[in-house]
This record gives C-alpha cells, structure tokens and sequence, in this order.
C-alpha cells in the first residue's frame, strides 16, 4: 500500500517530461486516479506567460495565466514551478506531487532546480525529488528520433524561435529520465506490444542505471515515489560522455538499431572535419560525444545530432568539463539499418578517421595556433 508521504513528513516530487501532449495528460490522468493523495502541476510556456494548471483526482483544481518576462523554462520554473510545488506539499492533502513540464522540455534542468531548493532552507526543504520519467510513443519513436521534423513544424516548440529537431528533444529526455515509459499497442489486458527496433533504440539510449516499463498501465506513483532521484548520476549521463554504448545485436532477431563507438586519442583535423562533417552529421542517426581539435589545444568541444541536425560547440577547458580523463575524440552513434548495419558503420568509421589527425601532425602541439582558423564560425574565435 502507498504511504502518504515519507515517515519524516517529507513529500516526494516527481519530474514528467515529453513530446507528445496527448501522452503527458495520459500518463497524469492515470497517476493522479491511480493512488490517493498525487496532485500534479502542469506547465505550459507561451512567449509572455505560463499556463499553470493545478490537478488531482477530482479534476482541475487551479487554472492560472503568470505573466513571464522571458519565455524561459528554467525562469518558469524558478518563478512559479518551486512555489507551488511548496505550497501543495505544505498543503497537507496530498503525499506526492507531480510536475509535467511543458511539451519537448528537458527533464534534467528542471530536477536540477528542484533538487538545489531541496537543500536545508530552501523553498522545497521539506520534499525530496523521487523519479525523473518521460513517456514515449514506440509505434512513432523511429520516425520521430531519426527523421528530420523540426519542433515548430509539429507545433512542439518551447518558444518561436525553438529550431530544435524532434528528435533532439526525444533523444535528450530519453537519455536523462531515470525512468522511460514505453507507450505501445494493446498486446492484452496487461501487456503491451512494442516494435522491435523501438526497443532497441530505447535500450541504446537510455542512460546508465535507468529503467523502463512498457505501457502506461505500468506507471505507477508508488513506484515513482519509492525511487530517489541522484543528481550525480544525472549529470553523468547528460554528459557528452556519458554516453552509453550498448554493444550486439538487440534483443529481438527484427531489431534493426546498432551503436558504434568512434574513439581515438588523436584530435580532429580542423580542415578534413569539415570535409568529412557531413558523413558523419548527417541522415537518420542520434550522435553524441566530446572531440578536440588539433588548433585548439586543451579545449573540450561537443558533438550533438540527431533527426539530422548537428550542433557542435566549445564546452571550454578540457580539464574542467573532463577533469580526470585525456584528452580524446569520442562520438558514439546510434541508428537503424534497413539491411544490415555494416555498409553504415564502415562509412562512419572511414569518415571518422580520414578526419583525425595523423600522429605526426598532432605533434605539431601550438604551431598549429598560427594557422588559419576553419572552425570558427562553428567554436568561435579560438583564443592563443
């Protein structure tokens, strides 16, 4: 039986995130008529306000328009997300609450704010964060992670001008959740069934130590409650190299995803990267790593893709964003093959090595600062 909150009278909080809208209010409706005592908090950005709205079992309880001076998440929910939250754990009529993030948000940013006011003192002094979860959809999640939708295109933006991919948001809150919801078809009356390469995606995607039910009837909030969220292992796995590598085949013979590993200790060329970038970039793959560049010595750089766009980015000194490792090159990538995977996989790895550096010119250590600098439109102005 689901205990009203912990022996200490400290409240548990939950973190929804996802990018379907129909899923989130399902997932809600069944966690808030599941066990008394839940309560959720639902959030929506528009370019000037937040649409707050307060449920629990027995319907719409708040319906609120707050005004925002940015149509920021992390500002929303520093301004109006840890208020309520404190006010409806204070409340003394439910035991757990619940906050779903507006439409294609990160879990991640959200639980960290959260979690910081958890402190001794702070505004949430009296809850503790329990489970970050997102639901997916697995008959659509294919397209959706793979394919080239934009946000905007599917009316999923966080703000107007969000150029996100679909699949960039599918991606990063699969890989931060520490739990995943696998929405499927019906299978029976306690089953559901999921495509084979689905699975597979969400099992090459998901982060260390994570977990995954299949289907909404196995969400439950005395199971979200009965978890603790870990800050630590959260940031690890949002980590450009936290990256997971889950090697073989899947678990099923009509599983068609792989992961390959590109890893090396050499940097990349700056000039051949940008020759090889779009072999690499490009097409139906979730792509994620760190990488350096031989003019650019003692810099972490960030490797981004997915739904065919790629970011790459200065992530700053090597010895703060990867304290305790070398600096080296690694991307690891995840993707389908409509026949087998290794045509794909050669190409990537061909790709990935005509554009590192031989030994030799990464040798030439700080000469390298007076040559021409390609990458700059891309890591800004490198620095002497």
């Amino acid at each position: 039986m689901y205990r009203t909150g912990d022996r200490r009278g400290i409240i548990p909080v939950s973190v929804l995130a996802t990018t379907d809208p129909v899923l989130r209010d399902s997932a809600l409706f069944g966690l808030l008529t599941d066990t008394p005592g839940v309560v959720a908090a639902r959030h929506d950005i528009y370019e000037d306000h937040l649409r707050r709205v307060v449920l629990d079992a027995t319907g719409v309880l708040e319906d609120v328009l707050v005004p925002l001076e940015h149509a920021c998440l992390s500002c929303a929910v520093r301004e109006d997300a840890v208020p309520t939250i404190a006010r409806l754990a204070r409340d003394g009529r439910w035991s757990h609450v619940l906050l779903a993030l507006p439409i294609s948000a990160e879990p991640l940013p959200a639980a960290r704010s959260l979690t910081a006011e958890t402190a001794p003192g702070g505004a949430l002094d009296h809850t503790r964060i329990a489970t970050s979860f997102t639901v997916v959809d697995a008959d659509t999640l294919q397209h959706d992670l793979l394919g080239d939708d934009t946000l905007l295109e599917r009316g999923l933006g966080l703000t107007s001008g969000d150029e996100r991919s679909v699949g960039e948001a599918l991606a990063a809150q699969i890989e931060q959740a520490d739990l995943v919801v696998a929405h499927g078809s019906p299978a029976g009356p306690a089953d559901v069934s999921l495509p084979p390469t689905a699975s597979g995606l969400l099992d090459r995607l998901r982060g260390a130590g994570t977990r995954r039910v299949n289907g909404l009837h196995a969400l439950s909030a005395a199971g979200l409650a009965a978890a603790t969220h870990s800050p630590a292992r959260a940031e690890h796995r949002a980590h450009p190299l936290g990256a997971v590598v889950v090697t073989g085949p899947g678990g099923v013979p009509e599983d068609r995803s792989w992961t390959l590993e590109l890893r090396s200790p050499l940097p990349f060329h700056p000039e051949r990267l940008l020759e090889h970038i779009e072999s690499l970039g490009a097409g139906g793959l979730r792509a994620r790593g760190v990488f350096h560049v031989a003019d650019r010595p003692g810099l972490a750089c960030l490797w981004d893709g997915a739904g065919g766009q790629l970011a790459v980015g200065d992530l700053g000194p090597w010895s703060e964003v990867c304290a305790g490792t070398p600096p080296h090159t690694r991307i690891v990538v995840v993707g389908v093959s409509d026949a087998g995977p290794d045509d794909e996989r050669r190409r990537l790895r061909e790709a990935f090595q005509a554009a590192l550096c031989t030994p030799e010119e990464a040798a030439a250590g700080v000469e390298w600062l007076w040559r021409e600098d390609h990458l700059a439109p891309w890591l800004g102005a490198r620095s002497a």
